[in-house]
């Protein structure tokens, strides 16, 4: 089996918690593959690293391997930030075919590991589990270079136990998100587990499997996606929006399918009408340079998925990442234009009449942002690209529910004129590169809001409360009556007004007392002496009678309303019979 002419390199995203080696595993990837091929052989594209087949079997240390292959190599996105991968997108899916997560096996799932595989999972890309640093496990022996199985069984059994101790742990922690998992070389099948590789990125431990694996992976599950035609006009995605000395501003683009020209035509996403624009130039990077300046790169006339590429163009200063990029001709111009602006437009649109503002720095972290959002069903008023602007500020601050004067910002900016404008309003600013902190930042904070509120509230409310006269505790008749109660619901506190089952008010609650002792409140269950004054036993109350507070109709308003689900049980009780009583002679009392 050879390599097949028609199939475009599969693409890898390589995902993760800040510092677990996401950099480090490639520019292992890159620098390994160098050492055993040909130089240049491997050529660092914008914001991605290709590595052809020839450099993964030679790094295998089996060159027959390439006949069991019909993929050219990989092509692995390398991104800062984990959530890129949601910016880059093809046609509504996400752009990467196969994806990396890698994670810290001492450290374990942190933050950005866990939303890397939520991601995954709402896309249903293939991936695998990198679990990284092997070799910071205690008394490990490195072998550079080796694959995983040779290494580990060079290993102690003490040292063995240690690692596979934390793998299971590994093992666990993706259970808990809904994924079976195994040890790379114990999975039979790949779609119905999770293959983990165990790796050092510093010593190159295991990176042979990593290649292995993936390039298994492409040639089984995506074989039949992976079809490309050299001669459609190129569609791509904007990876990065760049200012280049001497070129002005460029995009970064991942080309995923035809081939792009110099010269040819280009439509690209933007926050207003889309860009359409002629290629100035073609660059890439030398080959293992460095994307630091102009003149490391070199110009080329045209080129084939997939690869990274730098477009330079007139008028590309608003240009979109995570937006299309589509090679046109003047009979497609403007159906393309018009696609391109739908797609945009899809997701900037205000999704609710009332709820929070959101702002995201790309297009796909703005729909997995809203995404989020929806399953808590939190309601957006307004989701956009860009920075916070004075605009926003200005939008937000007339919204009167508190809870709604609330901007959430995703890998974002607060731009200086907004910063000001902030100060002077009630607007509630949150700001995050994560997003499920972002959404619980947020929630949070509305539950301590509403708590603060529903205090204030019981606080100043007259709350529920039902007691019985027991029989033989009558000790003084009238002014005030003195009389032994229990108390059957809710709470009653000194100065309330009480009424008797039939809504008539009867008197007023002087003082209460238990053991001797005064007592400003008395809460179900207890039993205690009650100074009543305004009636007389015999006449408006007697023994067993029982008698409820008298709650303001505003005040039973406010707790069937606002703070119903903070009430415990039996004063929810108390406060439906009490309603229940109001509400025979006015069927909307309190309403």
């Amino acid at each position: 089996m050879a390599v097949n002419e028609n199939l475009r390199t599969p693409i890898v995203s390589v995902m993760g918690h800040v510092d677990h080696g996401k950099t480090t595993l490639l520019d292992r990837i890159r620098g390994s593959a160098v050492a055993d091929g040909e130089a240049g052989a491997i050529t660092q594209h914008i914001g991605a690293t290709e590595v052809p087949i020839e450099n993964i079997v030679n790094k295998c240390g089996d060159p027959s391997l390439k006949d069991k292959f019909i993929v050219p190599g990989l092509l692995f996105i390398d991104t800062p930030g984990h959530h890129a991968f949601t910016s880059l997108r093809s046609r509504g899916g996400a752009l990467a075919d196969l994806a990396i997560v890698i994670v810290d096996i001492n450290e374990g799932f942190m933050p950005q590991t866990i939303e890397s595989l939520q991601i995954l999972k709402r896309f249903k890309t293939p991936f695998v589990v990198v679990a990284n640093k092997i070799d910071r496990i205690h008394g490990w022996e490195p072998n550079k270079g080796s694959p995983f199985l040779a290494t580990y069984n060079k290993q102690s059994e003490s040292v063995k136990s240690d690692l596979d101790n934390k793998f299971y742990e590994v093992v666990g922690e993706l259970y808990n998100i809904g994924f079976n998992s195994e040890r790379y070389d114990r999975v039979n099948d790949f779609q119905r587990n999770i293959g983990i590789i165990p790796i050092s990125a510093a010593t190159g431990e295991g990176i042979a499997d990593v290649l292995m694996i993936l390039l298994g992976l492409a040639q089984r599950f995506l074989e039949g996606n992976l079809h490309y035609d050299a001669n459609a006009p190129g569609i791509g995605t904007v990876l990065e929006v760049k200012e280049e000395k001497g070129l002005g501003t460029t995009i970064d683009t991942i080309l995923y399918d035809g081939t792009i020209k110099k010269g040819d035509t280009i439509v690209v996403g933007s926050l207003g009408d889309p860009i359409q624009t002629k290629i100035r130039a073609l660059l890439k990077p030398r080959p293992l340079s460095e994307i630091k300046a102009e003149e490391k790169f070199q110009q080329v006339n045209e080129a084939t998925a997939a690869i990274g590429i730098k477009i330079s163009a007139p008028n590309l200063e608003g240009a979109l990442a995570g937006s299309p990029v589509r090679v046109v001709n003047p009979e497609t111009i403007d159906a393309v234009t018009e696609e391109i602006k739908n797609e945009i437009e899809d997701v900037q649109i205000d999704t609710d009449t009332v709820g929070i503002t959101i702002k995201a720095d790309t297009i796909g972290s703005l729909e997995a942002l809203v995404n989020e959002l929806q399953k808590e069903e939190i309601p957006i008023r307004k989701a956009d690209v860009g920075d916070i602007s004075n605009r926003d500020i200005v939008e937000v601050s007339a919204i009167e529910d508190p809870f709604f004067s609330v901007i959430v910002g995703f890998s974002v900016k607060v731009l200086p004129d907004a910063k000001e404008k902030v100060q002077s309003t009630e607007v509630k600013l949150f700001m995050n590169n994560v997003i499920y902190r972002l959404i619980d930042d947020y929630k949070d904070w509305v539950k301590k809001q509403k708590e603060l509120s529903e205090k204030e509230i019981s606080d100043t409310i007259t709350k529920p409360g039902r007691f019985q006269i027991m029989p033989d505790c009558i000790f003084r008749q009238s002014k005030p009556a003195v009389v032994g109660v229990k108390i059957i619901g809710g709470v009653v506190r000194t100065g309330v007004d009480i009424t008797t089952t039939e809504g008539e008010v009867v008197g007023k609650v002087k003082g209460l007392q238990m053991r001797g002792e005064n007592i400003s409140k008395a809460n179900v269950g207890m039993e205690v002496a009650m100074a009543i004054e305004g009636p007389t036993v015999g006449r408006q109350i007697k023994e067993e009678d029982i008698l409820f507070v008298n709650i303001p109709e505003r005040d039973a308003k406010k707790m069937e309303h606002e703070i119903y689900d903070t009430m415990t049980a039996d004063e929810l009780e108390t406060l439906d019979a009490f309603l229940a009583m109001k509400r025979k002679g006015n069927a909307f009392w309190a309403k």
